[in-house]
């Protein structure tokens, strides 16, 4: 609900009412509270409000009861009664629509959301493979090659193009790189496979989602409510967390600096945020820290939605100004502690002790505390959440199946494109290999032989010449015993022979050495 440029959200017993200033939501906030207790209402009038404002909004949906945005509400008779109670048709508060569109990271229920293995980088991907110390350091090492080659990687094919490059020549990488394991190469592959299996292999492609496109208003100038079904993707907790971690990532790394604005740039509802820093590595919970400090400063505020504050750093924690703390129970010492550290995040309110607060509160009720124009926590207030404009509850598939198919974006990201990238220039490069050593075994086995052929042909003359010069000694020994044996008969026959012969091949034999 939107009042004179503010959020109205609550308003306490004795009709006070309590305001989001618009300007202070990019100092973020925590929607907090057990099951059922008004959490997605809270969210529902948070989201309508910045859309009212012209404010686009990213939220994840993991029930699938917040796609009745795109619905007007029911008048039904408690709707009624709750409208009457705060006064709201004074206000111009009416059962409408909101311009809504739907994302689906598996694009079954919405329009497809992907990503490049590049613009996710190694860091997130380790995490998402459960990658240890030494594989995470490799996976490093196969993006420096890659970049350093000139290797485009968008698709899990790709990766596991490159994988295999290195892993076969190792040793040629080892110089510049340091050793490389293929033992360890392995172990990415499967876990990379693993992937594919559990929706990388749609995931990652192009084209790639342009966060630009979530930054859209309709034409009568309100914030587009970008959904993303998280019902398939809740399944997979590790892939639900980072793919978000991801977007805050790149909204920071491509937005402007803007500073302190009006209204902010974009609003960021993060639902079931404790799956996001659950047995997250210290590394990357400093990279979250760090992500939501200086998002601020582009004009974008973060909600994060979860049952326990203590669910959420304390690093995070300390950077959330604005805080709507539904209804917590405490039926075990753990739960006190929990409800305990909840109450002394709020300034203490004289009017009741916060921390029985918090244990009374009823459904749609809640302590709430903003920031004041001068960036000051205000008082705890408990007051009741205001109700939504829009439908509660989800939509039917055909419904959707309508909503997501008019937008204007599906037919942008529908059909995936396989670009020319790493796994086409290996194949390339492996098919031009190939055909270079068969060309060198070819030209090799040729030289084998015209070698062989050239000796064969010396060995043949060779075989000729020595058949010549025999039969040369035998003519010159015949001619030589002639003459011997005219001049001593018989016994001038035989030694003439003799001798001639011999004469002969020791004459041919001097010839040949020459």
């Amino acid at each position: 609900m939107v009042k004179d440029g503010k959020i109205q959200i609550a308003q306490t017993e004795n009709k006070q009412d309590i305001f989001l200033l618009p300007g202070m939501a990019n100092r973020h906030g925590l929607i907090a509270g057990a099951t059922g207790t008004g959490k997605t209402v809270t969210l529902k009038v948070m989201a309508e409000s910045f859309s009212r404002l012209g404010v686009p909004v990213f939220l994840s949906d993991v029930k699938g009861d917040l796609a009745g945005m795109i619905s007007a509400g029911e008048e039904t008779s408690d709707m009624q009664e709750r409208i009457e109670r705060f006064g709201l048709a004074a206000n111009g508060f009416t059962m409408q629509p909101f311009p809504t569109a739907f994302f689906d990271v598996y694009g079954r229920t919405g329009i497809p959301l992907r990503t490049t293995i590049s613009e996710m980088g190694p860091l997130l991907l380790s995490r998402i493979l459960d990658l240890n110390d030494l594989q995470s350091d490799l996976l490093t090492i196969a993006f420096k090659i890659a970049d350093d080659n000139n290797l485009l990687l968008i698709d899990t094919k790709d990766l596991k193009a490159v994988l295999n490059y290195i892993s076969e020549n190792n040793t040629e990488f080892a110089a510049a790189y340091g050793n490389i394991s293929k033992v360890s190469v392995s172990a990415i592959m499967r876990a990379v496979v693993a992937l594919e299996t559990n929706g990388g292999e749609i995931f990652f492609g192009e084209p790639a989602i342009n966060i630009a496109d979530f930054l859209a208003r309709d034409p009568s100038g309100k914030g587009m409510i970008n959904v993303l079904d998280s019902r398939s993707l809740i399944t997979n907790p590790t892939l639900y967390a980072l793919f978000l971690l991801y977007m805050l990532s790149e909204l920071f790394e491509t937005l402007p600096e803007v500073g302190d604005q009006p209204l902010p740039k974009l609003v960021f509802f993060f639902d079931e945020a404790h799956l996001l820093f659950k047995d997250m590595p210290k590394l990357l919970t400093e990279k979250i820290e760090q992500v939501v400090k200086l998002i601020r400063s582009k004009g974008v505020g973060i909600f994060f939605i979860t049952q326990n504050p203590r669910d959420i750093p304390d690093g995070v924690l300390s950077q959330l100004g604005n805080k709507v703390q539904h209804a917590l129970r405490a039926y075990t010492p753990a739960d006190q502690k929990a409800v305990k550290a909840a109450a002394q995040s709020f300034r203490e309110n004289p009017a009741f002790k916060t921390e029985d607060a918090i244990q009374a509160l009823g459904t749609g009720e809640a302590l709430v505390s903003f920031l004041d124009e001068s960036g000051v926590p205000a008082i705890c207030e408990r007051a009741f959440i205001l109700p939504p404009e829009s439908r509660m509850g989800s939509i039917s598939d055909a419904e959707r199946d309508t909503a997501v198919k008019s937008s204007f974006l599906y037919s942008k990201y529908a059909n995936p494109v396989d670009p020319d990238s790493a796994y086409e220039f290996l194949q390339r490069k492996g098919l031009a290999d190939a055909a270079a050593a068969e060309n060198a075994a070819l030209a090799a086995a040729n030289e084998k032989e015209l070698a062989k052929q050239k000796k064969q042909s010396d060995a043949a003359k060779k075989r000729a010449a020595k058949s010549v010069g025999n039969a040369v000694v035998g003519t010159v020994g015949r001619e030589v015993g002639k003459n011997i044996g005219k001049s001593f008969g018989s016994f001038g026959k035989t030694l003439g022979g003799n001798v001639g012969a011999s004469l002969g091949r020791g004459i041919l034999s001097t010839l040949f050495k020459c």
